[in-house]
């Protein structure tokens, strides 16, 4: 699996994942659940994870979307 993102914004991840999803290609996000142990106050960034066989597509997607800035290296 390939990071794209890792972010504390979860409105930022909800349109990301659904531009993906628009596209068909498939994420994950990963550490989604730890707010249940941080008290639900952001202290945990959330990362958006897809396929290694995926990444240049959904990389370049973000950047065409203006996501670009999101994006972590790699």
């Amino acid at each position: 699996m390939h990071e794209l993102v890792r972010t504390n914004d979860i409105v930022l991840l909800g349109a990301i994942e659904a531009l993906l999803a628009s596209a068909n290609l498939d994420c994950l996000i990963a550490d989604q659940h730890i707010s249940a142990l941080e008290g639900m106050i952001g202290a945990f960034p959330r990362r958006l994870l897809v396929r290694e066989a995926d990444k240049m597509r959904a990389r370049a997607l973000l950047v065409d979307a203006g996501f670009g800035a999101e994006l972590r290296d790699g």
